[in-house]
């Protein structure tokens, strides 16, 4: 939580006044009740009506400037608690953007977006909480401890009794609630990574007809996170009963021995009055400690999270000295790359050497595994190397700003991918200030006008969350016109066609080598008649280079290749 307190930094003179409002409002409190009892002993026991009048009237002013100090404290305690949690989300978004996809495979989006949403309320709400009572609590306990020995010191042997008995009671149960607190938002990860996956897969579950099998995942899940919370509930439900009986018995013993030394001229009534309004006071303060005890440890764990997504430090950063590759060509050479995931006993592509040429179209091919969408996401550095280097205009893709490395390529993955809104918004996704022209244009180029024209609102028309509303080739051809609207200087295609019936890529490839044709391609496929007018194709064969070449070069001299090729045309169409 101490780490987390640099976010209130902006808020520092709000933050003061919230600390005087709430001083302000504790010594309101305080001075109540040695007023009622000058009421009391000096008023009414010697019947000095103007004297009640006048105190009574000092009590009235007090209260309401004290409900106005707490009102107006609690609404800016809130605002910045409100802004903090605001704050921390979008630092905690903004530092996840910057992860590699590594830091992803490490900290899943699961549990990324439990710690943004979840953890960050938790966090806010002890916020709200802790603003006004870390003042107010230990300033009430001390001063009512100060003005209770001031009325009386012949009663305060109780509340050194009953003091140290309910600082115990509270100890001892948050030291069982604390490590509960933790485990239940790692619970609550798992809850939310099973429901993630159960959602995302519903095709996967029903057609494999596992929906009772999901079931008994979630309900096992649920029934976990149900447990723990019990747990902690029934400890926060036994310490407001022992709070309670506490107070009660004190109060019996104040009342009970205070009336003893009243009776014997020690005590006057309206001292009595004040120093069992002064013991409430300190075991209430003690009450709100524990009742921000109880939502402390929760937050403290959530906070340790929160730390732990700031406190990661994305692999892949821009060196502190970036060049700038001034040249808009599109070059892009490897150099001898070699690549592992982490964890991986065998790297996934292994000495990689070839270059790609603005104009020309670059094929990668090869069997599942081989690596060839790994080769393609080390462009834009998702990854970087092991060794080697890849170049991209004669600079080291590691020597350039991320930045202006990603200008410079349009990408369509292997997973179409599309956001909720409108078609025009998504393909402005490549482009912000793209033109109606331009977004028509790169439509028609990827046979996606002909869809889009035929929905209801055309291109307002709005696509649902995951793109679940347009087919697997529609989602593709949008993604393509996606990346043709951002005119970069090179394009990555990888497995993009693989959802478009064979006229429609042929259509396609025709339409994309006229608007590239001063770009660099690379384009990652599984078919063969896809790649087999590239100008250069690249065969993979378990993460090394088994070939380079043009489609009748390699059938001669690639014997991958040639099985690639035979799997899938007649010996009429290889001829």
């Amino acid at each position: 939580m101490i780490k987390l307190l640099r976010f209130l930094k902006p808020y520092s003179m709000t933050l003061i006044l919230v600390l005087v409002l709430a001083f302000a409002q504790t010594m309101a409190n305080l001075y109540l009740p040695t007023l009622m009892a000058d009421i009391v002993d000096k008023g009414i026991a010697k019947q000095d009506t103007n004297y009640i009048w006048s105190t009574g009237g000092w009590m009235l002013l007090i209260a309401v400037g004290g409900t106005i100090c707490a009102v107006v404290g609690m609404f800016f305690s809130s605002r910045v608690a409100t802004s903090f949690g605001r704050d921390l989300r979008a630092s905690i978004f903004s530092r996840v953007e910057q992860f590699s996809l590594h830091e992803f495979d490490t900290l899943s989006t699961a549990s990324l977006i439990t710690r943004t949403t979840n953890d960050t309320t938790q966090v806010q709400q002890v916020m709200v909480i802790s603003l006004s009572m870390l003042i107010i609590a230990p300033l009430m306990c001390i001063g009512g401890i100060i003005m209770a020995l001031e009325q009386d010191l012949g009663l305060s042997w109780i509340l050194v009794v009953i003091v140290p008995v309910l600082i115990i009671t509270i100890a001892l149960m948050m030291s069982r609630a604390i490590p509960l607190f933790r485990l239940i938002q790692v619970k609550l990860d798992k809850l939310n990574l099973i429901l993630n996956e159960g959602l995302t897969g519903v095709r996967v579950v029903r057609a494999f007809d596992r929906i009772r099998h999901e079931e008994e995942r979630f309900d096992e899940a649920n029934l976990d996170l149900t447990e723990v919370g019990i747990k902690v509930n029934r400890l926060v439900a036994a310490l407001m009963p022992v709070m309670m009986l506490v107070l009660n018995v004190s109060s019996i013993a104040i009342i009970w021995f205070g009336s003893i030394r009243i009776d014997n001229g020690d005590m006057q009534v309206g001292a009595l009055m004040a120093f069992l309004q002064y013991a409430m006071q300190i075991l209430f303060s003690l009450l709100m400690v524990a009742m921000l005890f109880i939502m402390l440890p929760r937050a403290a764990a959530s906070a340790v999270r929160i730390n732990e997504v700031l406190a990661t430090e994305p692999e892949i950063v821009d060196a502190e000295q970036v060049v700038r590759a001034d040249e808009k060509r599109g070059y892009v050479e490897f150099q001898d790359v070699t690549f592992s995931y982490p964890g991986a006993e065998e790297p996934a592509i292994s000495n990689i050497t070839f270059s790609a040429f603005p104009g020309e179209v670059t094929a990668i091919i090869g069997g599942t595994g081989s690596g060839k969408s790994t080769l393609v996401n080390l462009i834009p550095r998702f990854y970087d190397t092991d060794s080697g280097q890849i170049l991209v205009d004669g600079v080291d893709v590691q020597a350039m700003s991320q930045e202006h490395l990603r200008e410079k390529i349009g990408f369509v993955p292997q997973k179409a991918v599309l956001f909720s809104g409108s078609i025009i918004e998504n393909l402005r996704y490549g482009k912000d200030d793209a033109t109606d022209e331009e977004m028509r244009h790169a439509a028609e180029v990827a046979q996606a006008a002909e869809f889009i024209t035929g929905m209801s609102d055309g291109y307002n028309s709005i696509i649902a969350q995951g793109g679940t509303n347009v087919s697997g080739g529609q989602k593709q051809r949008l993604s393509i016109a996606r990346a043709l609207v951002r005119k970069p200087e090179i394009y990555i295609f990888d497995d993009s066609f693989s959802a478009l019936d064979f006229k429609t890529d042929a259509r396609l490839r025709s339409a994309l080598k006229e608007e590239t044709q001063n770009s660099t391609v690379l384009i990652v496929a599984q078919r063969v008649s896809t790649v087999m007018d590239a100008d250069r194709i690249i065969v993979l064969d378990e993460g090394h280079i088994a070939g380079i070449g043009t489609h009748k070069e390699l059938l001669q001299t690639c014997d991958v290749y040639h099985e690639i090729v035979s799997s899938q045309l007649s010996v009429e169409e290889i001829a």
